[in-house]
This record gives structure tokens, C-alpha cells and sequence, in this order.
């Protein structure tokens, strides 16, 4: 398959074969003295060798030049650093404060997916593989001539504005809003634009993400295996000047390199790239009274060395029905031990009147009271309880079990909205009344 062309497979953590040139993926041998057509082999593992069967993650790829044919790196001259950042996030002390911000603007001047990335904040540290940073993308203009790896962590990207296709080693993907793409620790890609684009990033140091085990639920629901779509073999021959650049260490380095490095004919495995769109994910929920906690929307986790606790979950708030009887619909006020990173990528969230816009982003840590506004509560509170269906939303949290620490940029930015707090002060003391 010529790169480009846009082709999948499906399941999640499925063992995959797919070749671009028929006869070049070896039958029966994962490294052969030779491979057909002069390809190289290399092994591409996303686990520790002797992980157990169940969560071991590698790749064989039958390319055109090993990975390993490039100068070497030197410090990445842009100044994106300034804005990208990475564990652990001391730059500033975090307060305790409920957050909020504006989106981002797209830029006017030319400006690429890995010039576009600015960090909002996040927790733990790359170089002890545990914790997640927090990331916000712009562009408006291609990879041109340059590629991007990440060996810090996994990306999860939630695009909000505009499409990206994504040419990755392994194949292309395009991803839209409304879907989600995963991106491996280490897989090298380029991203293509037409016009300009914006979305969300959650950069996961720790264990790989996975789909959430069903417990009570049973064998159905929530995201199935089927619906995630992995790329085919797509490659690049074609010689030239180009420069990977690659997050290492919470830094960028740049390397030139002399080819393309998108020149896997073939490959099988289960390390790859993944989409999938959030339109087919099953919601559960209550058909009698209160409302589940909010675990029940979760897409992807990524858990912690302590059972039970992610790393990071990412959990969603797509349109669906609310039937519940005797019971406030929108989410209760609540306090909790995880830390809750929210974004919208269209339409209303339904615990919030106004002041959440897609495209913009809120954080609630560790034990910080957040809920509904004044004028949800009030509004809930009075509601006919009739089945209604809440159309046109979908948002989504990154709930992670550390603290997230905002940058020094998310602070300071002209899009903090100074005034989040005021959304509460609202809520009026009606005891006094009511007693009476």
C-alpha cells in the first residue's frame, strides 16, 4: 500500500500482519538470515521482554534501513521548549485552587504540531516512568522534512478543531474530532494539516494504556475490542535531508537523517498505533435512582503499581440518556483522592451554564471541592424528571492519581479565567429558609 491511503485493522492488542509488498513479511520466522527484497529486521518492544504474556507489547518490522541510521542528536534549537514541558513539574507552587482556561488560539505565523505544543501541567517523572503530562496542540501547517518520536511516554490525542493524519511507521491514520489516537512510546511520525487544528494530549509515562476490566458490568459495554482500528504497512522510500526530532527526558533533540524514516514494508505484532471513535462507545448508567460514579465512562486506563489506582484513566461524557428517578442529574459536588483534568470538544457539559467552551480545559486536584454552577443547581434541582437525551456533548477527563502541577505558563497565561470561582458564589444558604 502506498503511504498515504488510508486502510485499518481491527482489535485492541490484537497480533497483527500486514506487508505493503506482497511476500516481504517472513512466514514462519521472525528473523530470518535473509529477508526478501534486501529489507532489515528489528524488533520494536513496548514491554520489558519477560512481561507476561498477557500485557507484552513488541512489534517486528521488515524495513528498508534499520533505525539506527541517522547523525547524532544534539539539543533541539527552538524555542518550544519554553512551553514544552515534562516531569517533575516544580517550576511553580501548585495551589489548591479549582482552574480554568480559555482555548488556546491558533496561531497566524506558520507553525507545525511539534512547534504548537504547549504543556498545562502534569505529575510524576519520565525518567521514573510514572505519572502523565498534560498537553495542549496548535498548528495550521504540516511536517515538512521532520518527524517526531516520543520516548518519554504514550500520546493520547484528543483532537477538538480540525483533522490530523498522522504518517507513522507502522502505517497512517487520520483522526478527527470526536476520536481519539494512541500513539506508542517511540513510534516516529509526521502530522499533516489542512488548515488549523487543536486538541488535547495526555502524555502517559507509566504502564501502557488498556481497556478497563468490566467487573459487575459483564462481558459488554463501554469501548469493545473491535471498534479500535490499527493502521496497515504504508513506507516511504525516499532519500533527501530530514531531521527526527525526539522527547527524551523531559528535553527535544534533533538528529539529521538522510532518508525517511517511515520505511516499514512490513510488519506483525501488537505494539502499534490505535484509533478510535468515541461514537461507538456503550454507555451504562442508572435506570432507577442516583447516578453511577463517573468510572463508568471510562475509554482507556492506565494503571499504577497499587491495584485499583491508574496512573491515568480517560473517561468520557458523550451524548446519552438520562432517566433517572428522585435523583440531580448533572454531577454531584464531590471531593476526591484522584485529580480530575477536563476538556470539552463540543457542545455544553452539562455541570456547567457557561464559561466551559470547547477547546477549553478545567482541573480540580486532590480534595478540592468542584460540581455544578449556581445556575446548573438551580436549574437541576427544579427539573421535570422526565427521559431526556443530551444531545451534542462530548467531553472528557484525564483522572490521574497524583496531582497535577500546572506550568509556570498555565498560571500565568492570559487564558486562566482569574474568575472561575465566582461560578459558586451563588449557591445561597437555603437551610434558613426552608427550616422555617
Amino acid at each position: 500500500m502506498a503511504s498515504g491511503e488510508l486502510k485499518y485493522q481491527s482489535g485492541f492488542g490484537n497480533e497483527f500482519a500486514t506487508e505493503a509488498v506482497r511476500g516481504a513479511l517472513p512466514k514462519g520466522q521472525n528473523a530470518p538470515q535473509k529477508v526478501k527484497f534486501g529489507l532489515y529486521t528489528e524488533q520494536f518492544s513496548g514491554t520489558p521482554f519477560t512481561s507476561p504474556r498477557a500485557v507484552n507489547r513488541r512489534t517486528w518490522t521488515y524495513r528498508i534501513r534499520p533505525s539506527v541510521t541517522h547523525k547524532p542528536y544534539e539539543p533541539y534549537g527552538r524555542t518550544v521548549e519554553l512551553l514544552l514541558r515534562s516531569g517533575p513539574f516544580n517550576e511553580v507552587d501548585t495551589p489548591p485552587n479549582q482552574m480554568r482556561w480559555d482555548p488556546v488560539p491558533i496561531p497566524k505565523k506558520k507553525t507545525d504540531f511539534i512547534d504548537g505544543l504547549i504543556t498545562l501541567g502534569g505529575n510524576g517523572d519520565p525518567a521514573m516512568q510514572t505519572g502523565v503530562a498534560i498537553h495542549l496542540y496548535t498548528a495550521n501547517a504540516s511536517m515538512e522534512k521532520r518527524f517526531f518520536y516520543d520516548a518519554d511516554g504514550e500520546l493520547l490525542i484528543v483532537p477538538q478543531e480540525g483533522a490530523l493524519t498522522l504518517h507513522t511507521e507502522l502505517g497512517v491514520i487520520g483522526v478527527a474530532p470526536g476520536e481519539i489516537v494512541v500513539i506508542p512510546r517511540g513510534v516516529k511520525f509526521r502530522a499533516e494539516v489542512e488548515g488549523g487544528v487543536r486538541g488535547y494530549i495526555c502524555e502517559n509515562y507509566g504502564l501502557q494504556f488498556r481497556l478497563p476490566e468490566l467487573g459487575p458490568i459483564g462481558a459488554n459495554g463501554l469501548a469493545n475490542s473491535r471498534d479500535f482500528l490499527a493502521p496497515v504497512a504504508a513506507f516511504e522510500d525516499v532519500d533527501g535531508h530530514f531531521k527526527i526530532v525526539a522527547k527524551f527526558l523531559g528535553k527535544l533533540w534533533e538528529a539529521e537523517i538522510d532518508h525517511s524514516p517511515l520505511d516499514v514494508v512490513a510488519w506483525h505484532g501488537n505494539y502499534a498505533p490505535y484509533k478510535y471513535d468515541l461514537k461507538n462507545f456503550n454507555c451504562i448508567n442508572a435506570v432507577s435512582f442516583d447516578h453511577p460514579d463517573p468510572s463508568i465512562y471510562t475509554v482507556l486506563t492506565a494503571p499504577s503499581v497499587t491495584p485499583g489506582t491508574a496512573n491515568v484513566d480517560f473517561a468520557i461524557f458523550p451524548p446519552r440518556w438520562m432517566v433517572a428517578e428522585h435523583t440531580f442529574r448533572p454531577p454531584w459536588f464531590h471531593r476526591n483522592m484522584m485529580n480530575e483534568f477536563m476538556g470539552l470538544v463540543f457542545g455544553q457539559y452539562d455541570a456547567k451554564a457557561e464559561g466551559f467552551v470547547p477547546g477549553g480545559a478545567s482541573l480540580h486536584n486532590c480534595m478540592s471541592g468542584h460540581g455544578p454552577d449556581a445556575e446548573t443547581w438551580e436549574r437541576a434541582s427544579a427539573a421535570e424528571l422526565k427521559p431526556v437525551y443530551l444531545a451534542d456533548t462530548l467531553a472528557f477527563m484525564f483522572e490521574t492519581q497524583l496531582a497535577v502541577r500546572p506550568t509556570k505558563w498555565a498560571l500565568k497565561s492570559k487564558i486562566l479565567q482569574h474568575e472561575y470561582y465566582e461560578c459558586w458564589q451563588g449557591l445561597k444558604n437555603n437551610f434558613r429558609t426552608a427550616k422555617k
